[in-house]
């Protein structure tokens, strides 16, 4: 599983880098994480708010931290 969290380096940012790493360990899926904080390559995802999240290339969440249920579910499907 990729995952790219989006973002130029704010507070919620890294508070969702932090949150989405140890969901994803707790999770026991394999996954590859990864912090963009280029504003063309978060542009180029059509994100407009950040911290926002991309799994496998589509967008799954924009616009602040997210619930570490709605981190959970990203892992179980």
């Amino acid at each position: 599983m990729d995952i790219k969290v989006l973002g130029t380096g704010c507070a919620n940012c890294k508070r969702t880098v932090a949150l989405v790493d140890d969901v994803a360990r707790e999770s026991g899926v394999a996954f590859t994480l990864e912090k963009v904080e280029d504003i063309r390559a978060i542009m180029g995802y059509g994100v407009m708010s950040t911290p926002a999240v991309v799994v496998d290339g589509k967008v799954v969440h924009a616009g602040g931290v997210p619930a570490r249920e709605k981190i959970a579910q990203w892992f179980a499907a």
